[in-house]
């Protein structure tokens, strides 16, 4: 490792990827460049193989910047230089079939997280790309030829330098958020970062303990000072501790930041995802003609958990046994703004070690989209959660490492060669 090419920090997703790449283009050029991979942890790939329940969610098969939060125009040609599509074929090169489930999310067919990541580290030996573990790098210096790095067993020198060290989510993992001192030591900066794709903690007075196991669709509204500020359908999990599923976790980013940042959010969910008051009154009241004598939690567990039905009812103050047509309008009204406008008493969220990925980072505007190359410093690229860019649930932060390896790892490749060239 005493004097690399490329030097890839970090052996995630983006990082195996970006290795990858650059090896793959040095090759389709008949030459041959010294690039290595360091990892901070023991052992690789440990989000690869925790996510999507041990099955790795590879990407989804309909990928777009309206995805991700960010700078949509930043993300757009990322994406268009590495697609959804691109990544279908890149594993099946790899020998990784993928199979469409109906939500979108691609998984390999032997639905275990082992084969992508098996694969990935196949293809860095084929290519020759070395992967040294238990190597946290301490400390990065410029120079004019490229860099010296210092680690935790030496020091040596590289001439392109590719940061992969990913977020703080899930710091089991090894993600503690150590690379963005790294970049601000070189002169970057790096945006505020919270827990993003994580689960929400209700007060404790709140029905949702009974509820604990039960999930069914649901739409989320997020008020930030009195204004919507996000609104999304999918489907609520119900845990001992609060909620949980994937419309809880792609909302939760609006709820932590503005909670975080001390301003007054409020989070409400619709029972009927899409359905006004108006039209859920209505039905109400069609339903006491219909069937008078039918009890309201009966009426509604015809369209809702049972369980939940019931506790819907008796939160918004009405007896069990209380039929539809004994349903006062007072009472009416008020069981129809618990059922489209149930405010959720959120206390927290559960934390880091919960967390799938972070929100914020390194500014994307600090970073040429063309190349992933910094636009502070000559040499170095960014990638993947490092960057202020994070995606919804389903695969989208997994497109995001390959798109941002991919063009990473082929920019690093040819400006390495073009400066072979020169000399």
């Amino acid at each position: 490792m005493s004097d690399l090419d490329i030097l890839v920090v970090g052996a995630g997703a983006a990082g195996l990827a970006a290795a990858i790449f650059a090896a793959e283009t040095a090759a389709a050029t008949h030459r041959t460049a010294r690039i290595a991979i360091l990892e901070g942890a023991a052992t690789v790939g440990a989000k690869i193989l925790i996510s999507g329940g041990g099955r790795c969610n590879v990407t989804h098969d309909s990928v777009s910047a309206d995805d991700f939060a960010g700078n949509r125009t930043f993300i757009r040609n990322v994406l268009a230089a590495f697609g959804a599509g691109d990544t279908v074929r890149w594993f099946t090169a790899l020998g990784v079939e993928l199979k469409c489930e109906e939500t979108g999310k691609l998984f390999p067919i032997s639905d275990r997280a082992r084969t992508v990541l098996d694969a990935l580290l196949q293809r860095c030996n084929d290519l020759g790309v070395g992967l040294y573990t238990s190597q946290r790098v301490d400390q990065v210096e410029r120079r004019d030829d490229g860099f010296r790095i210092a680690t935790t067993t030496g020091a040596f020198e590289i001439r392109r330098l590719i940061l992969a060290t990913g977020g703080r989510s899930l710091p089991r993992t090894g993600s503690d958020g150590s690379g963005w001192q790294i970049v601000r030591h070189l002169g970057h900066t790096v945006t505020p970062t919270y827990p993003a794709l994580v689960p929400l903690v209700l007060h404790s007075d709140f029905f949702h303990s009974a509820l604990s196991g039960v999930s069914h669709p649901a739409e989320l509204s997020t008020f930030v000072d009195g204004k919507l500020a996000d609104r999304r359908s999918g489907s609520l999990l119900w845990t001992h501790f609060g909620i949980s599923g994937p419309v809880v976790l792609d909302a939760s980013r609006y709820w932590v930041i503005a909670h975080t940042d001390g301003r007054q959010v409020d989070l409400q969910c619709n029972l009927f995802p899409g359905a006004s008051y108006e039209s859920i009154d209505e039905r109400l009241r069609g339903a006491a003609n219909e069937r008078p004598r039918q009890s309201v939690a009966r009426f509604l567990g015809t369209e809702l958990p049972e369980r939940l039905a019931e506790l819907l009812v008796q939160h918004a103050g009405i007896a069990a046994t209380t039929t539809l047509a004994q349903l006062p309008r007072a009472q009416r009204r008020q069981l129809v703004h618990t059922l489209t406008a149930l405010k959720l008493p959120v206390e927290r969220e559960r934390g880091w070690d919960y967390a799938e990925v972070t929100a914020g980072g390194v500014p994307l505007q600090e970073v040429d989209f063309r190349t992933m190359a910094s636009r502070r410093v000559d040499g170095l690229y960014l990638i993947g959660e490092m960057l202020d860019c994070d995606g919804r649930i389903g695969g989208f932060n997994f497109q995001w490492a390959w798109s941002t390896g991919y063009v990473a790892g082929r920019a690093a490749a040819a400006h390495t060669e073009r400066e072979e060239n020169n000399r």
